[in-house]
């Protein structure tokens, strides 16, 4: 009777993958446990041979491999994600904190995790199957759903890997190689926003600057009033790089800025670097996918970065790099080199070594997720940025500030102006107020120091980064208002924290 009620139940698929092995590798009667790993042997030769129908090795999900850029059927449609459902996602998040602070690691569902945790089952149960028969052609699978999800022209331009910061020293490595070989000359120009990640800051320095390269960083307003702004400094910067006979060799730009946040006008100030003949466009990305569209093709870089684990719902880490089709691709490597050194920037960066690529194969099944959602990632997005911005709003009437930009120039993420009589005056009292509030109000949020112009009177000097998601609640951010509203009326300043 044990032994038809598994089968059965396996059969019809009322257990998946992991319940069914975990069944099978801790069942007390030998005869019985034998029996089920050999249905499961059956099974997972079946799988493999589905698995070389449904996707042959240019990712197409046809036995014929001349298109393979066809997009794989799909499942059926799933029910929308219930309230209940969606609390249950993330339970496991701290129930005592005010997390409005998504922008920085991002968040998964508990599904997602359980995918997660399967993939990583089946390597542990038996790694060497896992390694020749599923890993590439599941990453294969991930690149192809993001190609899509991109509106990219091939998934050969689609690379996999940890996060943006990653793929940024796979571009700058490149750049300073062509500095070595004499194909860019010493003193040439790179050009990037002063607003730029640190991380991607400090890779600049390691690389271009180390190499030889002119760097110039763009000097943005803030807050900002208008994207014009931005593309005025920008192409000051341009002028300044060609100046002396330069030539600008490399522009970074990011897509939305990280502190302060601000959804920069990336298809204006890319057509621009064309226009000034800009050899290589390197976007970073980082929080744009799941946050603001996203379309490389309209964009028109080089190369686009973008986190999937912040604003996509995928565990960490794992981000892509899109690299549009040139010869210049060819000179791109991942900064691991393995055995696959050589064969193009996609394979290479499948396979950096043994370690756990699961966070990599779950994307499929977190676009099932985003579809629970009415109007899936695009009615994530847009309800995202509506609510923060109002919120944003909120708050600011609150506190007699402002909003650090335009609505428009917001994405899921607004800075909200604190009152100024917390005397926030430098980076260290800000790091020190963000961790007052994360332990005596549990309230996760960043707050960034902007440093005040000479002119102004009585200015706003500090900023609370808040972001949404949509496992935020309204009192989310009352919490944080009212933490605030205490640490006003209570007279507190920053000078009180001690060091």
């Amino acid at each position: 009777r044990g032994l038809f009620f598994c089968l059965s139940h396996a059969r019809s698929q009322k257990f998946n993958h992991g319940t069914f092995d975990l069944m099978l590798l801790s069942h007390p009667l030998p005869s019985l446990r034998q029996a089920l790993i050999s249905h499961r042997c059956m099974a997972s030769h079946h799988h493999h041979h589905r698995l070389q129908l449904d996707l042959n090795e240019n990712g197409d999900t046809t036995t014929n491999g001349n298109d393979h850029n066809h997009v794989p059927n799909k499942k059926p449609k799933l029910s929308l994600i219930s309230d209940a459902d969606l609390r249950s996602e993330f339970a496991h998040h701290d129930p005592t904190v005010a997390r409005i602070n998504n922008g920085s690691f991002g968040s998964c569902p508990a599904s997602i995790i359980a995918a997660q945790q399967q993939w990583q089952l089946r390597f542990l149960r038996q790694p060497d199957a896992f390694y020749f028969n599923d890993l590439k052609p599941s990453i294969l699978r991930t690149r192809t759903v993001i190609k899509d999800l991109i509106n990219a022209d091939d998934v050969d331009e689609i690379s996999i890997v940890d996060n943006a910061t990653t793929a940024a020293a796979i571009v700058l490595q490149q750049t300073s190689w062509a500095f070595a070989e004499g194909k860019f000359q010493k003193g040439d120009a790179a050009v990037m926003l002063h607003y730029a990640y640190g991380a991607v800051k400090k890779s600049v320095e390691a690389y271009v600057s180390r190499a030889g390269a002119h760097v110039i960083e763009v000097q943005l307003p803030f807050p900002v009033n208008s994207k014009n702004e931005i593309i005025t400094e920008f192409r000051k910067a341009l002028e300044r790089g060609k100046s002396k006979g330069r030539r600008v060799r490399l522009a970074v730009i990011d897509h939305i800025t990280s502190m302060p946040s601000v959804l920069i006008p990336v298809k204006e100030l890319v057509k621009l670097c064309r226009d000034e003949g800009v050899d290589q466009i390197f976007v970073d990305a980082a929080h744009a996918i799941g946050c603001t569209e996203v379309d490389v093709k309209d964009i028109g870089a080089d190369f686009y970065t973008s986190n999937l684990h912040k604003w996509f719902f995928c565990p960490p880490s794992v981000a892509f790099l899109y690299c549009r089709k040139s010869d210049k691709q060819s000179d791109l490597h991942h900064p691991v080199v393995s055995h696959e050194y050589g064969n193009g920037l996609a394979v290479e960066s499948a396979w950096i070594g043994t370690r756990d690529y699961s966070a990599q194969l779950v994307v499929p099944e977190v676009v099932e997720f985003v579809n629970r959602f009415e109007g899936g990632i695009d009615g994530i997005k847009k309800r995202n940025h509506d609510r923060v911005v109002e919120i944003g709003e909120m708050l600011v009437k609150e506190w007699g500030t402002h909003l650090g930009s335009p609505p428009g120039m917001c994405a899921s993420l607004v800075m909200v102006g604190l009152p100024t009589c917390l005397g926030i005056s430098s980076d260290s009292d800000a790091m020190k107020l963000r961790t007052h509030l994360r332990d005596c109000y549990g309230v996760e949020v960043p707050i960034y120091y902007r440093a005040p112009k000479d002119e102004e009177v009585n200015p706003i000097t500090g900023y609370a980064r808040i972001s949404h998601q949509v496992y935020n609640t309204i009192d989310d951010y009352y919490k944080f208002r009212d933490a605030v509203n205490k640490l006003v009326n209570d007279g507190f300043t920053c000078a009180h924290l001690s060091n």
